[in-house]
């Protein structure tokens, strides 16, 4: 009975593979969303304030963190959690494939969700002026928070590690 309930619940693990590919779904999404983006910024380019044109690229810039991330997320979680990737020798893989363990995916998670809360940041900055004072310094506790947090689970892991 122990053996065979043992066995299931490590077969569970298979549950989380729809997860993760319904992640690749989400990419896609991402994607179209990008591109989207960036068919309506085209023609109206050259007409823009420096300022607008650069709250644009911001927000590209914020999509494809948010794209790594999702990446990061769905191949590290699949391999740490479900099943090894079985790559042919000569496909491409990526260097950190294999090498990231829950504890360094949650650190590179934090270090990513402070750079797209940094650029988002930013963004609120450039349009400061029609933003209240109020939001502003919520905006920057918020962000401030991520960056404990991050540093937090950063300083943990190598507590960990060392033991």
């Amino acid at each position: 009975m122990e053996r065979a309930l043992e066995k299931l619940m490590y077969s569970s693990r298979w549950l989380l593979a729809p997860i993760y590919m319904g992640l690749s779904l989400v990419l896609l999404a991402l994607a179209v969303k990008f591109f989207q983006e960036i068919i309506h910024l085209a023609p109206s380019m050259l007409e823009m304030t420096e300022t607008n044109l650069i709250l644009a690229i911001l927000t590209l810039i914020d999509v494809a963190l948010v794209g790594g991330l999702i990446v990061m997320v769905m191949l590290s979680g699949y391999e740490n959690f479900v099943s090894q990737l079985d790559l042919s020798e000569g496909s491409e893989k990526l260097g950190w494939l294999g090498k990231m363990d829950s504890g360094s995916l949650k650190t590179k998670v934090s270090a990513s969700i402070v750079a797209i809360s940094a650029i988002h940041l930013l963004k609120v900055f450039m349009n400061a002026k029609d933003i209240d004072d109020n939001k502003l310094m919520w905006y920057c506790l918020i962000h401030l928070t991520f960056v404990v947090s991050a540093f937090g689970m950063g300083v943990l892991d190598k507590i960990s590690q060392k033991k």
